[in-house]
């Protein structure tokens, strides 16, 4: 029988789901300070945390660039990391989607800023 998994793992991140579930004024107050931070930046956002309108699920935020052809967007989110602090996450990709820690506001925009410019020109990466 080969070696075992440890325990921790996946209780571990069970526990992280749960802080993130528990923490929703948190994750709201950290997305609340990105929208400010690139709202100087020229990109329009939408705030999908209001509780009446969406009370159980995660908080996210919509941040859109538009040019005269196109749009582009990216679906933020915040979730709880190890150590108790929590991250700023691209909503579509999951736990791979991590950009950067939520104490780093202005770095949250630049790199929300950079996967924009990306999205919309695919050579600027």
């Amino acid at each position: 029988m080969g070696p075992l998994r440890p325990l921790n793992v996946p209780v571990g991140r069970h526990l992280l789901r749960w802080r993130t579930r528990l923490g929703r004024a948190t994750g709201i107050r950290y997305l609340d300070l990105l929208a400010s931070a690139i709202a100087p930046r020229g990109y329009r956002h939408v705030k999908l945390y209001q509780a009446a309108e969406f009370p159980g699920s995660p908080p996210l935020l919509w941040v859109f660039a538009f040019s005269p052809d196109d749009h582009v967007r990216v679906a933020v989110t915040v979730r709880a990391v190890p150590g108790g602090s929590w991250a700023y996450y691209e909503a579509g990709r999951g736990r791979y989607g991590y950009l950067c820690p939520c104490g780093d506001v202005k770095h949250a925009a630049d790199q929300v800023d950079g996967l924009l410019k990306h999205r919309m020109y695919p050579s600027t990466w």
